[in-house]
């Protein structure tokens, strides 16, 4: 994925996306490199070979006995599944003990860059701290029990189990710092993130969701006053347009508060009403009682948001500055919210990647600030044909992310492809008659329960670079088999 400075530039002048560079990771902790190196250059030949023999013969169990007990813990079922585990995650940690265990002070660096890179993805994942230490505790007691079997005479054993706990417990030091710093820089972000306006001005959108709410009030009853009820499927506040908004965009706005628990309560209760009493209600009377108490609640509903919008206070600017689209910098917050809302919820979302075609040619035609004008134009088209649920994100350069929440695969592709219609077929108008071509390669990727949002990232970044390899202006869904962009990196953090 190609990596995110913290925020967009200002202009399209020096951006190609392509070519960021990753953001730097802090230097390593000298107490930690200084101990490491004091243990390895402690560590007499035998010993090693004493560690790599063990490794070898019982790497296999020590990855089965690792993850047996991962897995036996509930809560690892939404970060592991025993395909991952089989295929990738037992050889990798075979690797890495391997890797950790005959290491030599050259080797220092590269150790001490896998155990921030691994600190940096469990807390991306948010896998629980206290997971991985039951995981390693599990490891120490069966490789010292192989040492113990092993070693020649006690006193060996006893060196070599002191060797292997050094150096695991240094590793695990290294790895838990990299992930305490990492949960912290989210959690500052997340917290940004509440202050955030994801409104441009707050009085309009306060009424454009009560407008949302009352139209939904009118909808419902146009049909209850009819001759026929009607499936209560399509009348659920919860599939409405202010239901959308409210559980994508308006909880995280507002946060966890009492406000937003009694919204949620009351848009489930509305729903269980309709879902429970619609299909029975047979004449006009009852249907009737049932639009008054639903009326009721949805009155309560309306109350309740107007308070969460008078709350809202001074907010920090997280907008690109040339598009008002939202910056990157809130693109790990969105991501890892909808990860855990499709984890509880069961409702998958999805990624679109889109990148504007032959764009430095626009700017080596007609200047940078007609380029500045595409992608202002490009913007506008996203905002006007996606819903109020979803997230713009530009991402860098002539580069957009769009986050679709509650989608599957074909609604997903329909509005990819209704993007890309609507930006091929509206040209970019310059002064005297002149219009410039405009078309976008679009990669998309669904959400398939994965917790990493960098795996998602990836895979629309694939998909988008396989549309512009096979001739731009196309929609191209993820699949396995595309190749990684070239020069693709991680986000980091």
């Amino acid at each position: 994925m190609h990596t995110p400075h913290s925020s967009s530039p200002p202009g399209n002048g020096a951006t190609a996306a392509h070519q960021g560079q990753r953001e730097g990771s802090p230097a390593p902790d000298p107490i930690v490199i200084a101990d490491w190196k004091a243990r390895l250059e402690a560590t007499p030949e035998a010993i090693r070979a004493l560690l790599d023999a063990a490794v070898a013969e019982a790497g296999p169990a020590l990855a089965d006995h690792f993850y047996d007990r991962l897995l036996a813990d509930a809560r690892a079922a939404r970060f592991l599944t025993i395909e991952q585990v089989q295929q990738r995650l037992k050889p990798s940690l075979q690797r890495w003990l391997a890797d950790l265990l005959s290491a030599r002070v050259g080797d220092i660096d590269a150790l001490w860059a896998t155990q921030e890179h691994v600190g940096h993805v469990h807390a991306r994942i948010g896998i629980p701290v206290d997971l991985v230490g039951r995981g390693a505790r599990v490891v120490k007691q069966e490789l010292y029990a192989r040492l113990r079997a092993l070693a020649p005479d006690a006193d060996t054993a006893l060196e070599a189990t002191v060797t292997a706990g050094a150096l695991l417990d240094i590793a695990l030091e290294s790895m838990t710092s990299a992930y305490a710093r990492s949960r912290e820089i989210a959690g500052q972000i997340d917290g940004s993130f509440r202050l955030f306006s994801l409104i441009q001005n707050v009085s309009t959108e306060r009424e454009r969701q009560r407008a949302l709410l009352l139209g939904w009030e009118n909808a419902l009853l146009y049909t209850l006053t009819g001759e026929q009820a009607g499936d209560p499927q399509g009348l659920l506040l919860s599939r409405s347009e202010f239901g959308l908004w409210f559980l994508h965009k308006g909880l995280a706005s507002f946060g966890d508060s009492a406000e937003t628990r009694e919204v949620t309560a009351l848009t489930t209760r509305i729903d269980q009403l309709l879902l429970e009493r619609l299909p029975h209600a047979n004449d006009i009377a009852a249907r009737r009682l049932l639009l008054d108490e639903v009326r009721e609640l949805a009155g309560q509903i309306r109350s309740l948001v107007l308070v969460m919008f008078d709350g809202i206070g001074d907010l920090e600017s997280g907008r690109d500055a040339l598009t008002r689209l939202l910056n990157r910098r809130f693109l790990p917050t969105i991501l890892r919210r909808e990860i855990a809302l499709q984890a509880n919820t069961g409702r998958q979302f999805a990624l679109l990647m889109l990148d504007l075609d032959h764009f430095k040619d626009i700017n080596d035609t007609h200047g940078h600030e007609a380029g500045d004008r595409a992608l202002q134009h490009v913007a506008a088209l996203l905002v006007d044909n996606t819903r109020g649920s979803d997230y713009l994100f530009r991402f860098g350069g002539e580069e957009f992310v769009v986050v679709l929440g509650s989608v599957g695969r074909s609604e997903s592709l329909v509005i990819a492809e209704a993007l890309r219609r609507a930006i091929a077929t509206s040209p970019l108008k310059l002064g005297e008659g002149h219009e410039v071509p405009l078309t976008a390669s679009i990669g998309v990727a669904l959400q398939d329960g994965h917790p990493d949002y960098e795996r998602l990232l990836a895979r629309a970044d694939a998909a988008m670079y396989h549309a512009k390899r096979t001739g731009r202006d196309r929609v191209v869904e993820a699949s396995d088999g595309l190749p990684v962009p070239p020069g693709a990196m991680l986000l980091g953090g």
